[in-house]
């Protein structure tokens, strides 16, 4: 009797401990899984700039003309837009908002025209702030300089030490000053012998527009003649040529006039003499006979001498330090 109390007693104890479980376990609540978030992140963003109607090497523009300025934005985000900041010479010169529109191959693309008044290094400044579909990216574009196209001798500024430059770039003999000064005029009269200007000491748009399209090479006929110099008499300019036709300097020349002309053919230099001899000739290269490449205080835009290839007298030392007897000399028209 006592062991059946016992078992009831236990039995008891346990349906309560199960149904205590049970009630804990019903009446406890379980943390809730948070909902994943609907909002995208920002696309990032980045943008490539690149200058139209620009030219030259190093590139440039005219005061007064208008460039464009064009943008490719990866990747495409509708509705999004830009600020198109320029500056002249650190100067803020204007800022427009541009849009961004669809391009090609999920990317975006803007452009905007810009003019300056004023001359100087040009730098461009793009900038999207961000927003809840693309975020914030900028991009700096430099390296053009807008310039004066009118400058005669005496002239003195960064455009004339950018005429200089594209002068240098094409292999024209020029001084790197900043000033226009006769070796100068010399190197722009070569060049506009080349170009089929006229021949005087002066830049002026069409020099500039021709630039921007390197215009204006001189064009070697004998490449096979590997160190070597050429005399275009129709263009009345000489060029020292470097092995494999690599043009190294050009220069203004005279040849002989009419009633004397220059000697054509391929020759070599046969005789140097230095300094200046009883005709007024400098450092003096002879090619045949009495025939010589030459300073001289005349070398007019024409063909002027006695049958000699004159050259300024500023040039005249640099060219014989070059030229070596043997050199090739190859005398022609086009």
């Amino acid at each position: 009797m006592a062991c059946r109390r016992i078992a009831v007693l236990l039995a008891t104890v346990v349906c309560f401990g199960v149904f205590s479980a049970s009630a804990s376990a019903e009446t406890t609540p379980v943390p809730a899984t948070p909902a994943p978030s609907t909002t995208p992140a920002p696309a990032t963003g980045q943008v490539k700039l690149t200058f139209e109607r620009v030219g030259g090497s190093p590139l440039f523009a005219l005061v007064g003309r208008r460039i464009v300025v064009r943008g490719v934005v990866t990747p495409y985000v509708a509705n999004q837009s830009v600020s198109v900041g320029f500056y002249v010479d650190g100067h803020q010169m204007g800022t427009k908002l541009v849009s961004v529109l669809a391009g090609s191959a999920g990317a975006g693309r803007f452009q905007v025209g810009f003019t300056s008044k004023y001359a100087g290094l040009l730098q461009v400044r793009v900038a999207h702030a961000a927003t809840a579909e693309q975020s914030a990216f900028s991009a700096r574009l430099g390296g053009v300089r807008y310039v004066h196209a009118d400058l005669g001798l005496g002239a003195q500024d960064e455009s004339v030490r950018l005429l200089q430059s594209e002068l240098n770039a094409l292999h024209y003999a020029v001084p790197l000053t900043g000033v226009l000064d006769e070796g100068t005029g010399q190197a722009l009269v070569a060049y506009r012998k080349m170009t089929g200007l006229s021949r005087i000491p002066y830049a002026g748009t069409q020099v500039f527009e021709l630039l921007a399209r390197h215009a204006g090479s001189f064009h070697v006929r004998y490449r096979g003649d590997g160190r070597h110099v050429e005399a275009n008499l129709t263009r009345q300019v000489l060029a020292e040529i470097e092995p494999g036709g690599r043009v190294r300097k050009i220069y203004t020349t005279s040849s002989g006039k009419p009633s004397t002309p220059t000697v054509l053919g391929r020759f070599q230099v046969y005789l140097k003499t230095p300094g200046v001899n009883s005709e007024g000739m400098v450092d003096s290269n002879y090619f045949i006979r009495g025939y010589a490449i030459h300073g001289y205080p005349e070398v007019p835009t024409y063909a002027a001498s006695h049958g000699c290839l004159r050259v300024p007298i500023p040039d005249a030392p640099a060219i014989y330090a070059w030229v070596q007897t043997g050199t090739p000399v190859d005398v022609y028209y086009e």
